[in-house]
């Protein structure tokens, strides 16, 4: 089967390997299939040269004729992932509810694999899937009406927005596990001494977080993270020129 990701260019800046055409039993994405395995099961820091190599019956070395590092073999399984987020086909009629849905379907990926989120943080996607989903935005607001310029800081930004709420999800997920406590009792104690603490504030210097703790503590992540992207897609909005009437 044809790999169209052989079609891309090599990004200049980064390390990386072409995969190799010598060792027909041992292939990339057998390595990634294995690395992904490892990040559902243990996160990021589950992953290494030497784990995979072994879950693959073979040395490290023979996965660098594949990959370049770690640091690249972790991108692979990060654009494998974005293969999991549906796109739809550009409505210009209902750009805003398309593109919170893509940015809802990249969130609930994100969360079902752990801690990659991180992975996509400071780096510029160039896998097949990434650029698939960068296009596919961009082809929404485009179609909506939103200028150019704009729908690209958009794409930045919103890409920002979901990796660093599903990031943070899996910080306090890993923090959990450690604690042997379950999701209701952890979250229980947290909220309990989190809103113990803005009760405790003397009320003359921090009058409004006194009082409003109960407000702040308020909704779960996903209702967070719901209501930041409706106030970022209604923000975008702003930016379409209104149509002229028929």
């Amino acid at each position: 089967m044809h790999d169209m990701a052989e079609d891309l260019p090599v990004p200049g800046w980064k390390p990386t390997r072409q995969p190799s055409r010598t060792r027909p039993a041992l292939s990339r994405n057998a390595i990634v299939d294995v690395a992904l395995r490892l990040v559902d099961a243990d996160g990021l820091e589950g992953v290494s040269m030497r784990r995979v190599a072994e879950e693959l019956g073979t040395g490290p070395a023979s996965l660098y004729a594949h990959v370049a590092n770690k640091e690249e073999l972790l991108e692979l399984v990060h654009d494998r992932v974005l293969g999991e987020v549906e796109l739809p086909e550009p409505d210009p009629e209902h750009w805003r509810e398309q593109l919170r849905a893509v940015a809802m379907s990249a969130f609930r990926v994100y969360v079902a694999h752990r801690d990659i989120s991180r992975v996509s943080l400071a780096n510029i996607p160039t896998g097949l899937n990434g650029l698939r989903m960068g296009e596919g935005l961009m082809a929404i607001m485009l179609a909506g009406g939103v200028p150019p310029q704009v729908a690209a800081y958009a794409i930045d930004r919103l890409a920002l927005y979901i990796a660093a709420d599903a990031y943070e999800g899996a910080i306090f997920s890993k923090r959990r596990t450690a604690t042997g406590q379950s999701h209701e009792e952890y979250a229980q104690a947290y909220y309990d001494g989190v809103r113990s603490f803005f009760t405790s504030l003397p009320p003359e210097r921090f009058p409004l977080l006194s009082k409003h703790v109960d407000l702040l503590m308020s909704g779960d992540s996903g209702q967070r993270f719901e209501f930041g992207l409706d106030m970022f897609i209604r923000s975008l909005a702003t930016y379409v020129e209104p149509r002229d009437a028929a």
